[in-house]
């Protein structure tokens, strides 16, 4: 009897892990699959005979419909079951891939990323949800969620460097159909090592639905349009009143509804706040950083795309190591903020760093240094940030948790782009206008310019050093602080149901 129980609980762990990976997987499929397309729009610009406006509406459509639903897409997990949703991100976002691979013109190619960013915001808030409610001892859910945060944190520059391979050996389209082995896998997996979570019983939130989806689309519009527009243009300025009003008016209905989207109790906790402010912070950082390290080596220094993915490798590799290998292994034994403050310290460093830009730095000397300090500060913060916001998270409300902290993740991005695009641009033309027309001199006001954004990005790392040092008190060493265990009777160990 002691032997089949030890052999069941061995079966139960072999389970949990393979299903992380399953889980992994579908996470890095919608991550690189955000800077992938980026590689190939000119050689898809060119083979379908898109407009420079369409252009910009295939990468626009899909952050709109990603960062609109996903608080919607995570309270659907809660309620038909989070496999069940998970399965049908995967399946729907493949096939959406198939569409975009396939697309024969412009409005085809823009509504498959549409579709994409629909499923995968369906798909994201269900694999952080299973992960919070599976792994639930200290050790092993610090593990997974350094695993997870790791490959959220690099997926994009897998994506530059996918694409760049892609592109200068196969074709465009295959940047949309290498989603659908992937896709293959994610669901074969799924099906065979994800339990069959049970529905929940709750009504879903009309009201909140629509205000949250519209409030959000006009916010993640605004700062998408900031990039190329002025911060003052009449058409930023009225999204950004609209996501005020109708966020506001998802405020009151959440405080007074039955059966909220997104119960406010939920935001209001101190460490969940704290948490999820401190990702979208940090990805102010992270992006902002892929925008310029991007545009410094294949503008300024004349890189390929390939070359470009291959020079964006060292962030990747340090925050994979540093958040499986270092925070996985302290996150159950030091207060979180112990990890989340110095690795914002340190990526802040890495950020000032780069601030010393100008035409004549090399690779070596500022570029390589700075990725390897952003990627540590990144692999000490996602990981004890996603613990923070997680922890003690009833199990029938994970999955709206999980969307939330998402939704921050994707603001940040977002923000992080549109801003440190706009702070760069600005500061090129003001020394452009005030220091002459010759290619030198364009090519030191161009890199003035990241500086000057890499100077700012800095600034807002270390704003979030201060918020998280004061918002994030959790210890997990402490007993009563440790994830409640009615979440794994409540979900089930992550093995198939017999």
């Amino acid at each position: 009897m002691a032997q089949a129980t030890a052999a069941s609980t061995e079966r139960s762990v072999r389970y949990r892990w393979w299903g992380l990976g399953v889980i992994a997987l579908a996470q890095l499929m919608v991550m690189l699959d955000m800077t992938i397309v980026n590689i190939a729009l000119p050689w898809a610009q060119q083979d379908t005979g898109m407009s420079d406006a369409s252009r910009q509406w295939v990468v626009t459509a899909y952050t709109l419909a990603f960062g609109a639903l996903l608080l919607l897409g995570g309270r659907v997990g809660d309620l038909v079951g989070r496999r069940r949703a998970f399965v049908a991100g995967a399946v729907g976002f493949a096939v959406a891939s198939v569409a975009g691979g396939a697309a024969p013109n412009a409005e085809v190619l823009v509504g498959a990323r549409a579709a994409q960013g629909v499923f995968a915001a369906l798909l994201v808030p269900s694999t952080l949800a299973m992960l919070a409610t599976t792994f639930t001892e200290p050790r092993e859910r610090a593990k997974a969620f350094g695993v997870f945060s790791s490959v959220a944190s690099a997926g994009g520059a897998i994506g530059l460097l996918g694409g760049g391979v892609i592109t200068e050996y196969l074709d465009w389209r295959w940047c949309f159909y290498v989603n659908v082995p992937i896709g293959a896998a994610v669901v074969a997996g799924a099906l065979l090592l994800l339990p069959a979570m049970p529905a929940g019983r709750q009504r879903v939130d009309v009201p909140g639905a629509v205000l949250s989806a519209c409030g959000m689309l006009a916010l993640v519009y605004a700062f998408d349009q900031a990039a190329t527009h002025s911060w003052t243009s009449p058409r930023v300025l009225g999204c950004l009143a609209a996501a005020v009003v109708l966020l506001g008016a998802f405020g009151l209905t959440q405080a007074k509804g039955p059966a909220p989207l997104l119960p406010l109790r939920l935001v209001a906790d101190r460490n969940r706040a704290g948490a999820s402010l401190t990702i979208a912070l940090a990805m102010v950082s992270l992006f902002g950083l892929f925008l310029i390290l991007t545009y410094q080596l294949q503008v300024v220094m004349d890189f390929s795309p390939l070359r470009t993915g291959l020079a964006i490798l060292p962030a990747t590799v340090a925050t994979v190591l540093t958040s499986t290998q270092i925070a996985a292994r302290l996150v159950p034994r030091v207060p979180l903020r112990l990890l989340v403050v110095p690795g914002l310290l340190i990526a802040m460093l890495g950020l000032l760093n780069l601030g010393r830009l100008t035409p004549d730095s090399s690779y070596a000397s500022t570029l390589m240094p700075t990725q390897i300090l952003l990627g540590i500060g990144v692999g000490l913060v996602i990981s004890p940030c996603i613990s923070a916001a997680t922890y003690r998270v009833p199990p029938q409300e994970v999955g709206v948790v999980s969307a939330f902290v998402s939704t921050s993740q994707q603001l940040g991005g977002s923000i992080g782009t549109a801003l440190l695009n706009a702070i760069a641009t600005s500061v090129t033309a003001d020394r452009i206008a005030g220091g002459g027309r010759g290619e030198r001199a364009v090519t030191e006001a161009t890199v003035h310019g990241y500086a000057v954004a890499s100077l700012w990005a800095a600034g807002i790392t270390a704003l979030a050093a201060v918020l998280a040092g004061l918002l994030i008190t959790i210890d997990l060493r402490k007993p009563a602080q440790a994830p409640p265990e009615q979440a794994r009777a409540t979900e089930g160990d992550l093995a198939p149901s017999n």
